[in-house]
């Protein structure tokens, strides 16, 4: 981690290889071999699928059917916030032919176990040329990654059906792979060529394509290999080209398709809006009850320990002629500067710290601690192991070489002490109860919810409340119907269809909070819609309430459900609690000639006359709202009053 121009030497320089250790080699194996067992049996112990997980598995059997990446057949909505993860899940369930649930709990396994080896062998590289000139053995022992999975939300997002395990994935192959680009081989082997350059900078475009706010370290990352000395114009456009292909091509495909510049996920919950209060909230939700700061001050001190006992010997490596003596020189160094091991740890160290104040301004997310495990993975990452230097035999003794050796040793077996204390901690002490912050432990929510101590297939999400009452509601209302939820867990309210009804019924729609479970228990011919929006375009485009639930804030009424699927609208075959003037404002509201552009947007049949206006209209679409209340809208649109 020097700050300096040691690094730019490149292939011709040379420097002492680092004394070969059978001793620091087998320390630094093992503990890459069992910080990926504690992962992979962590997850495993762990294992589940989450309600919102499933979610993704709906749009990849419409992917398999030949339905197209969409939730409801028909219906162009990017219900799954990770592109990739879902594309990644359709081409497992493609080629193996094995359940979805199961080919994304091995997927996720192997994602996330290759997540803590990549991390570490990145870290590895750095701290063997920043001490490449110290003397003894160097010790390379798991830290950082330690406090990732003693986390707890780190082992129950690794298998949750999310992309969480693909995340930290991608933040490891990128710390890797630019911690190669940057820092020389301390054994005296060439800096990376254009091929590899060229395969770095496409990783980095990857990472919007993995999550949205991924752009951010995309971005940064992207910005160093581009702007760093020694490479050409050739190879710079060759970047730009690598890095831009794949994410700009879906981006034009993704406004023209779904008419939105992003998920559909990030219209439902206002991903642009500040709710900075809730998000220290949630920030104190995960790092008070596993005293998440004490292992960070554990390993900045040690770390710090290494940087200064190391300072000298690295400020001896920079030649005197490179340092910057007028404007041309001083940008020659910032350029200089780009492609060195500080400048790729600040970089993640950045990163780091922009994705957690993101997740604090949008208020963070109502499962306990998941948002932020990849801005705690970026955080730990120059950490992932940390040096312990042992003095040789010859000078062991009471000095300073061997004191400093003690005092990380110390460091670390408190790190180690307090990871095993923080895996067996329960930190929603509520339970599996929705407390008044709106945050859950959302795997014992649905465990205890369940009935199953690792619910993964569809079918054990039938025995939470209502499932197995909707699977018999549909099965007992063959002409079709609106299936809406009651109070009781065993019972629906069904709106049936007007009459005639067509051959073969009118279909159901079943309008419910939890999209995954309905989802994957129903054919894809039975329509799920949410009154939250994830999958639903009209919720999706009405205001947010300010004081609604985190990641729940909004609530479109059932009326509007009954208009928009254009059930029998009247008493007694509407239900009591249902008002038909509220349904007729409702039917009125939807004739808004705004809110049909925005309805046809991804519901009418894609021309390429739609799919331009789409192209053109994606970000007007995307900042559309509807008032809630039909009135109001009626209002809002100048349209006449039923």
């Amino acid at each position: 981690m020097d700050g300096v121009d040691d690094t730019q030497a490149g292939p011709s320089r040379t420097v002492r290889p680092p004394r070969r250790d059978r001793l620091a080699t087998g320390v630094f194996a093992g503990g890459v071999v069992v910080a990926a067992l504690l992962m992979f049996w962590g997850a495993w112990e762990r294992r589940w699928i989450a309600d919102d997980g499933l979610i993704v598995l709906r749009t990849v059997r419409n992917l398999l059917a030949g339905n197209g990446p969409v939730f409801n057949a028909g219906e162009r909505v990017e219900a799954n916030t990770s592109t990739l993860w879902t594309y990644i899940v359709y081409a497992g369930g493609w080629l193996t032919g094995v359940r979805l649930e199961y080919v994304v709990l091995g997927i996720a396994l192997f994602l996330s176990t290759a997540a803590i080896v990549l991390a570490m062998l990145g870290t590895a590289r750095l701290y063997r040329w920043r001490m490449r000139t110290a003397t003894g053995t160097l010790l390379l022992l798991p830290a950082g990654v330690l406090v990732y999975i003693a986390v707890p939300p780190a082992r129950d997002f690794a298998t949750s059906g999310l992309e969480s395990c693909l995340v930290v994935c991608w933040l490891a192959l990128l710390w890797l792979l630019m911690l190669r680009w940057a820092v020389p081989d301390p054994e005296g082997g060439p800096l990376p060529g254009t091929a590899q350059i060229l395969a770095t900078a496409f990783v980095a475009g990857l990472g919007p394509l993995v999550r949205p706010e991924l752009a951010i370290v995309a971005v940064l990352a992207l910005a160093m290999l581009f702007f760093a000395r020694g490479l050409d114009l050739r190879v710079r456009v060759a970047m730009v080209a690598v890095a831009g292909a794949v994410p700009v091509a879906y981006q034009i495909w993704r406004m023209g398709y779904y008419g939105l510049p992003y998920p559909n996920t990030a219209v439902a919950k206002d991903a642009g809006g500040a709710k900075w209060a809730q998000g220290f909230e949630y920030l104190g939700n995960l790092v008070s009850p596993y005293l998440l700061w004490l292992p960070l001050l554990f390993l900045v001190v040690l770390v710090a320990a290494v940087l200064v006992t190391t300072r000298d010997a690295a400020s001896r490596l920079v030649p005197a002629e490179g340092r910057p003596r007028d404007v041309r020189g001083l940008l020659g160094w910032g350029q200089t500067l780009l492609r060195t091991p500080t400048a790729v740890v600040l970089l993640f160290l950045g990163s780091g710290l922009l994705l957690a104040l993101y997740s604090l301004r949008v208020g963070g997310d109502f499962m306990h601690g998941r948002v932020l495990l990849p801005p705690l993975f970026c955080l730990l990452l120059p950490v992932a192991v940390v040096p312990v230097p042992l003095p040789d035999r010859a000078v062991l003794g009471n000095n300073r070489p061997t004191q400093l050796a003690g005092g990380l040793g110390v460091l670390w077996l408190a790190t180690v002490v307090w990871a095993f204390f923080a895996a067996n901690t329960t930190g929603m002490t509520e339970g599996a109860v929705v407390g008044r912050s709106g945050i859950v432990d959302e795997r014992a929510f649905y465990v205890l919810n369940t009935g199953h101590a690792h619910p993964i297939r569809a079918e054990d999400y039938l025995d939470y409340p209502r499932m197995r009452a909707m699977v018999e509601a549909i099965a007992n209302t063959p002409n079709g119907g609106l299936l809406l939820p009651t109070p009781a867990f065993d019972a629906w309210d069904v709106v049936p269809p007007p009459e005639p009804i067509p051959p073969g019924g009118a279909g159901h729609t079943v309008f419910f909070l939890n999209l995954g479970m309905t989802s994957m228990n129903t054919g894809l011919d039975v329509r799920v819609v949410d009154q939250m929006g994830l999958a639903y375009p009209l919720a999706a485009h009405t205001e947010r309430l300010e004081d609604g639930r985190i990641g729940h804030d909004k609530i479109l009424y059932p009326d509007w459900a009954v208009a928009d699927s254009g059930m029998v609208d009247v008493h007694p075959w509407m239900p009591a609690y249902l008002d038909e003037e509220w349904v007729a404002k409702a039917k009125a509201a939807l004739t808004c000639p705004e809110t049909r552009e925005l309805l046809d947007s991804s519901s009418a049949e894609l021309t390429w006359p739609l799919f331009k206006r789409n192209l053109r209209k994606a970000f007007e679409y995307a900042g559309y709202r509807i008032d809630r209340v039909p009135e109001y809208e009626i209002q809002r649109c100048d349209l006449e009053m039923p």
